[in-house]
């Protein structure tokens, strides 16, 4: 018999000052829906395609990390990887990130995959599937 448990991922959760705006950034850009709110301190979203859902959870204290790492700053705690299926792709997805809020980081380590950080400072990044 298996002693490990079933465990499913279930979201991705990201602290923000605003769980609205935040929210609201993704949905345009990944053209999700929100699918559960809790008393204005948790809110997600999920793909209509169903998986993983991105959550957002209210932290009045939040300080963005700084990206790329510098020493005595707030540290990055994850970043989420998008998947497009061309290099082509990952351009019109770098134009359209932008275009509802998003900023292309200033430091880019690779041509295989675009940092991109959120309007709050969380980085994410395109990659060719």
């Amino acid at each position: 018999m298996n002693s490990i448990p079933l465990i499913k991922l279930k979201s991705i959760v990201l602290d923000c000052p605003d769980i609205q705006a935040l929210s609201d950034f993704y949905i345009r850009m990944l053209g999700w829906e929100k699918d559960f709110v809790e008393e204005g301190d948790f809110l997600d979203i999920r793909s209509p395609s169903g998986g993983v859902k991105i959550a957002f959870q209210t932290n009045t204290d939040y300080v963005p990390p700084v990206w790329p790492e510098q020493a005595g700053a707030q540290q990055q705690m994850l970043h989420i990887d998008f998947t497009v299926q061309s290099k082509d792709d990952m351009e019109r997805a770098v134009k359209h990130a932008i275009s509802c809020g998003a900023t292309k980081a200033d430091t880019q380590y690779s041509d295989e995959w675009t940092v991109m950080i959120d309007p709050v400072g969380h980085p994410f990044c395109f990659v060719v599937d």
